[in-house]
C-alpha cells in the first residue's frame, strides 16, 4: 500500500460525511488501541457558517490624543456632525459611529490612529 500525505489523508477526510468520520475514528480507535476523545479529528460540515467574529463593530474613540484638532475634523468628516458636537467627543470619548462594517472600521481606526488617537473597536 502506498504512503499517503498528510494533504491526501485530510482531502480524502473532507469529503467524507460526519458518520464516515465517526466511523473511521472507531477504527483508528479499534486498530490503535486509543481513545480518539483526546484527539480532535475536524471535518466541514456540509452548510456550516465558520464563524468569523462580528460583520459589524462599533467605531469608539478611547483619547484623541496631542493632535486634537485633526481628530476633531476626522469625526466631523465621518459623521457630518457639526464643530461642536465633534469637539465634545474629541474631548470626552465615546461612539464615533455604530454599525459600522469590519472592513470600513478598519479603515476609520488607522485613519484616527495616523492622527494620533486611540480607537476601540466593539
Amino acid at each position: 500500500m502506498a504512503k499517503l500525505s498528510s494533504k491526501e489523508i485530510v482531502e480524502a477526510i473532507s469529503e467524507m460525511t460526519i458518520l464516515e468520520v465517526k466511523e473511521l475514528k472507531e477504527a483508528i480507535e479499534e486498530a490503535f488501541g486509543v481513545d480518539a476523545s483526546a484527539v480532535a479529528v475536524a471535518a466541514p460540515v456540509a452548510g456550516a457558517a465558520v464563524e468569523e467574529g462580528p460583520s459589524s463593530v462599533n467605531v469608539v474613540l478611547a483619547s484623541a490624543g496631542a493632535n486634537k484638532l485633526a481628530v476633531i475634523k476626522i469625526i466631523k468628516e465621518i459623521t457630518g456632525l457639526g464643530l461642536g458636537e465633534s469637539k465634545a467627543i474629541a474631548d470626552n470619548g465615546g461612539v464615533v459611529k455604530e454599525n459600522v462594517p469590519t472592513d470600513e472600521a478598519n479603515e476609520l481606526k488607522a485613519k484616527f490612529e495616523e492622527a494620533g488617537a486611540t480607537i476601540e473597536l466593539k
